[in-house]
C-alpha cells in the first residue's frame, strides 16, 4: 500500500490555461438532500464549486431551494422529485455525485434507481452515504460508468460483507475488483483503493470527526474528478487535501467544520497547483 505525500497535489492540481472557460472544469451534477437531510448535499455541492468544477447543478428536495441560493447562489437548483427533468440534467453531466442527505426512504430508492437507469459509461459516478445502504440493502445492479465509493467503515460493511474488525487490504482488494470501482473507504487513516493499486492517507484529525465531513469529501472529489485528467489522481489529491486543510486549521481549533475547510479550499488549491 503506498502512503500519499505532497507530492500528488502538485502532481495533479494544474495551473488554469489563459484560454479556458467555465466547460474546461466539467459539469458535475449532485443528487441528495432529502427534507431532514439538506446540509448534506449543500456542503458536497459547495466543496465541488469551491473546489473548482465549472458548472454544478444541485438536485435536491424543493425545501432546500432558497437555503441553496443563499449559501451557494454558483450552483444550479432542480427537484428531485422530478424524475424525467433530473434524467435529462444527468444526460448533460460529466459527474454525478448521488447520496449526501438522500435517505432511505422508498422515495429515495426511486430516486437512486432513476439515476442509474441513464448513467452513461464515460460518465464519473460517485455514490456516497445513502445511496451506498441502498445499493447494498437492495442489491441494486450498479451501471456501467467508471464509479468511486466513498464509504465509511460501516457502509463499506454493508456493501462488501465484511465486518469492521476485518476490513484488511488483503479483504478490501478482492470486493474492490468485483465492484470494478474506486473505493475511498473513510477510517482514521483513509485508504483509497483501485482496481489496480492501494493508497494511504497518512494525514487526519479527530477534529474533523463531525457532521458533514464525508459530505464535504464526496464534493470535492466530485469537484477534483470534473476538472483534472487522471482520476485516479484526482481522488487521491481530493482526500488528502481534504485531510491537509483540516489538520492546519486544528492547529488552533478543538474541532473543524466541514465549511471551514470548503472555505478555504480555494487558497490552498493555490498554494499547492503545478505547472500547467
Amino acid at each position: 500500500m503506498q502512503t500519499l505525500s505532497t507530492e500528488i497535489l502538485t502532481q495533479t492540481i494544474r495551473q488554469r490555461p489563459a484560454n479556458s472557460y467555465k466547460g474546461t472544469y466539467g459539469r458535475i451534477t449532485l443528487i441528495g438532500g432529502n427534507r431532514n437531510f439538506g446540509g448534506a448535499i449543500l456542503m458536497a455541492s459547495a466543496a465541488a464549486v469551491y473546489a473548482g468544477a465549472g458548472l454544478v447543478t444541485t438536485i435536491t428536495d424543493p425545501s432546500n431551494q432558497g437555503s441553496l441560493h443563499a449559501r451557494l447562489p454558483e450552483a444550479m437548483f432542480a427537484d428531485f422529485n422530478d424524475l424525467a427533468q433530473t434524467q435529462e440534467l444527468i444526460k448533460g453531466t460529466d459527474v454525478i455525485v448521488i447520496g449526501p442527505g438522500l435517505g432511505t426512504s422508498p422515495q429515495s430508492l426511486a430516486i437512486l434507481n432513476n439515476v442509474f437507469s441513464v448513467v452513461q459509461a464515460t460518465q464519473t459516478l460517485v455514490i456516497d452515504g445513502s445511496a451506498i445502504t441502498l445499493v447494498a440493502q437492495h442489491q441494486l445492479a450498479l451501471p456501467q460508468a467508471h464509479l468511486i465509493f466513498t464509504p465509511h467503515q460501516m457502509e463499506w460493511q454493508r456493501l462488501s460483507g465484511i465486518a469492521i474488525a476485518e476490513q484488511t487490504p488483503e479483504k478490501n482488494q478482492p470486493i474492490v475488483n468485483h465492484l470494478s470501482a474506486t473505493v475511498v473507504l473513510k477510517s482514521h487513516r483513509t485508504q483509497i483503493y483501485t482496481p489496480t493499486a492501494a493508497y494511504e492517507n497518512p494525514l487526519g484529525t479527530p477534529a474533523q470527526a463531525t457532521g458533514g465531513m464525508g459530505d464535504t469529501l464526496a464534493g470535492m472529489v466530485g469537484g477534483f474528478v470534473a476538472q483534472f485528467t487522471n482520476k485516479t489522481d484526482a481522488v487521491l489529491a481530493a482526500v488528502y487535501s481534504h485531510s491537509a486543510i483540516a489538520e492546519e486549521l486544528a492547529r488552533t481549533q478543538y474541532v473543524v467544520l466541514p465549511h471551514q475547510i470548503i472555505d478555504v479550499l480555494p487558497q490552498f488549491m493555490k498554494q499547492h497547483e503545478g505547472l500547467g
